[in-house]
């Protein structure tokens, strides 16, 4: 693949993912690249690409008949996403609890009272472009501890798994509901005690938060049959500037 290419993958594949984050592609919405590719002024052959990552990460998926469409996790893979998450991410508190410096602790407790922050600013209802900012501030923060680790692959397998987009996407299908007052400023000084143990603790809960909420509110989702599932519309191509309409339809 060459460079220019490689680039216009990217742009689809981050712009797609943004817009199910977003919450313009909600689960289930059927996608076609002939539509995406008008939509982002590139080839098909670079959002098919995109797509076949975006499946690789488990954000959509292709079935025989049926087509492309944002991804309706089973209850399953939530609980799975839950666990791997908790997993990870109770080790970086750990671990950041053992070894971090004084700058990187202050930083953490910085992040989180400004995180902590924008969540009580967010009207989600309101300003969709709002929330995708402040989930974007709350993948940094979470991050940022891992990093704080000092250990790569314990942070490769927190961007691989996708653990952090996936809570992102729950939040979004919930209509990115706010946690409680100073939850990310608690758990920061739960992190900066030095104390190991209740750094884990800690991390635990957090990750914990929400998850039979999750389940039970996407139980519609989930009990959706393959027939509803392939009545699912195609997402609308958008007309150019100036291109008629013949008799209603496209």
């Amino acid at each position: 693949m060459s460079t220019f290419q490689g680039n216009l993958t990217e742009h689809a594949y981050l712009s797609i993912r943004d817009r199910i984050l977003r919450g313009e592609l909600p689960l289930g919405t059927g996608l076609t690249r002939r539509a995406l590719a008008e939509e982002l002024g590139v080839s098909i052959v670079p959002v098919g690409d995109a797509l076949q990552r975006l499946e690789n990460d488990g954000l959509v998926e292709s079935r025989p008949r049926v087509g492309t469409r944002v991804r309706i996790p089973t209850a399953n893979s939530i609980r799975g996403h839950y666990v791997l998450r908790e997993a990870l991410e109770s080790q970086a508190a750990r671990i950041f609890a053992e070894k971090s410096s004084s700058d990187e602790r202050e930083e953490v407790k910085r992040l989180a009272s400004q995180l902590d922050g924008l969540y009580a600013l967010m009207r989600p209802k309101e300003d969709r472009e709002r929330a995708f900012e402040v989930h974007r501030f709350h993948m940094r923060f979470h991050m940022r501890i891992a990093e704080c680790t000092g250990c790569e692959e314990l942070c490769q397998a927190v961007q691989k798994n996708q653990v952090l987009v996936f809570n992102w996407l729950y939040d979004t299908a919930l209509g990115n509901q706010q946690p409680p007052a100073g939850w990310h400023s608690q758990l920061a000084e739960v992190l900066i005690s030095a104390d190991p143990e209740a750094a884990d603790a800690a991390m635990r809960r957090h990750t914990r938060y929400r998850m039979e909420e999750v389940l039970e509110r996407m139980e519609p989702y989930f009990e959706l049959t393959e027939a509803r599932l392939a009545a699912f519309p195609k997402r609308p191509r958008r007309k150019a500037a100036g291109e008629p309409t013949t008799n209603g339809k496209d």
